[in-house]
């Protein structure tokens, strides 16, 4: 409390220094907090404004290639030739003893790799004929053998990956990034989606939502022929001007209630009508692939018009570069219990090149220094076969394969080792709470720091898990 001077149209200097040099000391420490990112709060007003992080971030984006469904290390990226050698043989007993898996029963035997595999790049990584774009970028990636979750059917392990929970509610990935970096881009979302392949993540919209944070932080689909948004375009019979004043009308409204309440989803509301607003003129043109030069489209094998992952990875190069913080696309297409062969060949095939073609094309834009790409799906497939056929792989949380490149990554690494068999785990072992912890890392966080409080607890990504894997940082 202090004592205003006599005369109120009167303020004496020595007066102001006396009674207002306090306060002016604390104004001035937390202006110098919020330059450290210290003190960056998450204002109403605008909840995506850009907020620095715990520490110096490498990355200061991400692209995530999510394999929904989960690809075959076996046949990808961890070749084993004691199981080609013991290719129609029955397990060990001890290997499978107390394992669950989601339909192989315990008689199914051992099904050798079906692809052959060679050494590339100075790093020497052993990838798949089946992966001859993606060898090329060999020195660029940091391949991880040895990871492993908890969950071993889709929906779960999606989840588990995406929000490090195999239950509904909890914040992605994207969201809490999001939550903690806010967005560079004022005329389009922060967090984009894209979906090709066959259908959509088993989890569904959970895979990209924000949880029990403000909704400003979820995904948005985008679709990568037409509007990007549907009802992005306004009806008939409404022009700029009258959709200006509505805007502006309703907007006066929800401001007014935010004052009262403080609801952090009327400030997402406003939020969200204005970002339509932005991207009615702005959407349209990062998603008009014909404005790229031929080379660029024939490097990702992409045909204008045609929607595809090809295209959705240029999307991703074009959003980025405009300031939007997370990219992820899903490519549900790689649940192989049957059909192996020809389906692996199928997937690669639309994805390989165009994966490759993102870090190229990010490397040669000075790009990839600060993006963190992120290739992989829920789980891996089993060394045992499917059923009693001998072209099937059954779902695998015990090991499986992820490549991370740019951002900060160590590049032209293999981490991790697998069993004889490509069973287990055995030496770096990976676990998707150390991912996260990880990858907070390179964004500039401290995974334990980053939280939200929910009905009474500090929540954060990797709950009350995670350690850091530095063998994987630059």
């Amino acid at each position: 409390m202090f004592t205003p001077p006599r005369s109120a149209n009167l303020i004496a200097r020595r007066w102001f220094l006396q009674q207002c040099g306090i306060g002016l000391g604390a104004a001035a420490l937390h202006q110098l907090l919020l330059d450290e990112g210290r003190a960056a709060p998450v204002t109403p007003s605008d909840p995506l404004a850009p907020r620095a992080a715990h520490h110096a971030a490498k990355a200061k984006r991400v692209i995530f290639l999510f394999m929904a469904g989960a690809p075959s290390q076996l046949e990808l990226f961890d070749y084993k030739p004691q199981l080609a050698k013991l290719d129609g043989q029955l397990p060990p007993p001890s290997l499978i003893e107390g394992y669950r898996a989601a339909f192989i029963n315990p008689g199914s035997r051992f099904l050798g790799p079906r692809f052959k595999f060679a050494r590339h790049g100075q790093s020497g990584a052993e990838i798949s004929e089946l992966l001859p774009h993606t060898a090329k970028m060999a020195d660029e990636l940091a391949i991880v053998r040895s990871c492993v979750t908890d969950a071993f059917n889709h929906a779960p392990g999606q989840l588990m990956m995406n929000t490090g929970a195999q239950q509904f509610g909890r914040p992605s990935f994207g969201a809490w990034t999001l939550y903690g970096l806010g967005s560079e881009s004022r005329n389009l979302p922060g967090f984009v989606v894209f979906s090709s392949g066959s259908k959509g993540p088993s989890g569904g919209n959970s895979c990209w939502g924000s949880g029990f944070l403000p909704t400003v932080y979820e995904g948005v689909q985008f679709r990568s022929g037409g509007d990007p948004v549907l009802y992005l375009s306004n009806p008939r019979g409404i022009d700029d001007a009258a959709q200006r004043e509505t805007l502006e009308s309703v907007n006066r409204l929800n401001q007014l209630r935010l004052q009262v309440t403080g609801d952090p989803e009327i400030a997402t509301r406003i939020a969200s009508y204005e970002m339509a607003y932005r991207m009615q003129s702005h959407a349209p043109e990062v998603m008009d692939l014909t404005r790229e030069p031929r080379h660029i489209l024939e490097l990702y094998g992409v045909e204008p018009g045609k929607s595809s992952f090809a295209a959705n990875c240029l999307l991703a190069r074009r959003l980025i570069e405009r300031g939007v913080r997370f990219v992820q696309l899903y490519h549900e297409a790689w649940d192989q219990h049957g059909n192996l062969k020809n389906d692996l060949k199928k997937n690669c095939l639309h994805t390989d090149q165009a994966c490759a073609a993102l870090l190229k094309d990010l490397k040669q834009r000075d790009l990839l220094k600060d993006t963190l790409v992120i290739w992989g799906g829920e789980f891996g497939r089993t060394p045992m076969v499917q059923g009693g056929g001998d072209d099937g792989r059954d779902h695998h949380p015990n090991a499986f394969t992820m490549w991370f490149a740019g951002g900060g990554i160590k590049p032209g690494i293999t981490l991790g080792t697998t069993d004889e068999f490509g069973f287990n785990a055995i030496e770096d072992r990976v676990h998707v709470h150390d991912l996260h912890a990880t990858l907070l890392h390179l964004l500039g966080f401290d995974h334990t720091r980053l939280t939200y409080k929910f009905q009474g607890r500090q929540f954060r990504l990797t709950d009350v898990h995670g350690k850091l894997v530095t063998k994987l940082l630059a």
